[in-house]
């Protein structure tokens, strides 16, 4: 297997699956610095010009949500998902709410062109990221119940929190605030998995 990643991105939270797996896989840096993810051989890969990106022996994948659970999914042995339905439709519905609402909320900060030309419209978005933010892990914090994301089993929506959690100091958020996210971020952080993971993005 590939991961195709770039450092400071979602793409984290599929290297840290990964080295929570185990398997043999190659991590190939996307140079964002030189737009290469907008470049061929990259376009090519992912035409949506993004990362991560994981190349399997059954195809390429894209999008976070997706190549967690087909990692969860593909190697039971590391039991990164619930066994039952509900606990697996929880983490689902744990990942969309990161992905569609969490991480579009971030990217506002400097993405706000992908949502309007207008510079006031774009410069209002980035002004609103603050408090979007605290009001998203407001609404987590209110709903962790602990230890992991989703209670007392790890599973492949925790490394996707704690790499959201660690956008938070840039986006002007204290972490602090939600000492139960908290606790789950200082917990994340000394994994091996983490540290393993955090070595490679660099």
């Amino acid at each position: 297997m590939q991961i195709h990643y770039a450092p400071d991105t979602v793409a984290l939270a599929s290297l840290i699956t990964l080295e929570e797996i185990g398997l043999p896989y190659t991590p190939v840096r996307v140079d964002f610095s030189r737009n290469a993810q907008r470049a061929e051989p990259y376009l090519t890969l992912n035409p949506k010009g993004r990362v991560p990106v994981l190349v399997t022996p059954q195809g390429t994948l894209s999008e976070t949500p997706a190549i967690l659970t087909w990692l969860g999914q593909s190697f039971p042995p590391a039991n990164l998902l619930p066994a039952d339905p509900f606990g697996f439709a929880r983490v689902q519905e744990l990942m969309a709410y990161l992905c569609a609402t969490v991480h579009v909320s971030h990217a506002h900060k400097r993405r706000g062109a992908r949502w309007s030309d207008d510079p006031t419209v774009v410069k209002a978005l980035a002004l609103k990221v603050t408090q979007n933010m605290a009001d998203h892990f407001s609404y987590l914090e209110g709903r962790f119940t602990g230890p992991f994301a989703i209670g007392d089993q790890y599973t492949i929506a925790d490394p996707y929190l704690h790499t959201l959690s660690r956008w938070l100091e840039g986006d002007g958020v204290d972490l602090a605030r939600f000492p139960r996210l908290a606790a789950h971020f200082a917990a994340m952080t000394a994994r091996p998995a983490v540290r393993r993971a955090l070595a490679i993005q660099g």
